[in-house]
Parts: structure tokens; sequence; C-alpha cells
């Protein structure tokens, strides 16, 4: 009996070390190292995605605005709110999962070949077009507009 509440107690002190070590957890996203930064931010360049992420922001907020019927001064609070740098980091946690060489060689192969730029891997990923979503209808809400 005696070791039965010895396992009971040792039980549930396992299960508060395993609940408090899992809310412990970090909920920051994954992020690349400074260096595959600086190779993204050259692949972003190369393949023209700042420009696709503006215009997707413009497209998202014309509609709104037709649909809606706002006032000229709230469709261009709205569009002053576009901000790239707001949606920078979706972009750096979808490379997260590729090395330095393998970033390199995209980045090559967007370099040199024109056609490979047609065959863009950002508007080609699932995870990236729907982050690219949900950060256009938040802009479209406007909850990034500076108060």
């Amino acid at each position: 009996m005696k070791n039965l509440k010895n396992y009971r107690f040792l039980t549930v002190l396992l299960c508060l070390f395993v609940s408090f070590k899992s809310l412990s957890q970090s909920n920051q996203p994954l992020m690349p190292s400074q260096q595959n930064k600086i190779i993204i931010d050259k692949i972003v360049e190369a393949t023209h995605y700042k420009n696709y992420v503006i215009d997707f922001c413009l497209s998202k907020i014309n509609e709104a605005s037709a649909k809606e019927g706002w006032n000229e001064q709230k469709a261009m609070e709205i569009t002053q709110s576009i901000n790239y740098k707001n949606f920078r980091d979706a972009i750096y946690n979808s490379f997260v999962v590729f090395d330095e060489v393998e970033l390199e060689t995209l980045l090559k192969a967007y370099e040199k070949d024109t056609a490979y730029q047609t065959q863009n891997v950002m508007t080609n990923n699932r995870v990236l077009i729907n982050n690219l979503n949900i950060f256009a209808n938040d802009i479209v809400l406007g909850k990034y507009i500076s108060k």
C-alpha cells in the first residue's frame, strides 16, 4: 500500500513537471540564422516577391473598397498601412527548413535563369499563400493602421 502511494505521488509529480515544461515552451516561430535571412532577402529581391505582396494587398483593398463602398480617405488610410516588413517574418519562417547551401542554390537559380523566375517558390508555397491571405485580410480590417 505504501508503494502504491509512492507511485501515485511520483506520477502526479511527473505530470506536474511535464505540464510546467510544456507551458514554458516559447510560442515564437522558428527563424533562420542571420546569414540565411540575408540570402532569403536576396531571393525575395530576385523573385520580386515584395512587389507581389504589395500588389496582392492592394487588390484585396480595392476589392473590399468597392464591395463596402469606402470613401476615398478610408481607402487611402488602409492603403498606407501596407508595410512589407510586417509580413517579412512569415517569409523567413517559411524558409527555416532550408540550410545555407540550399538557399544559395535557390538564389543562383533565380538570378541565372529567367525562365525559372516564373516558377516562384513563394507564390507556390501553400503556407505562405495562406499567411499572405491572412495578412491582407488584416490590412483590410485596419489592423495595421497606426493610431
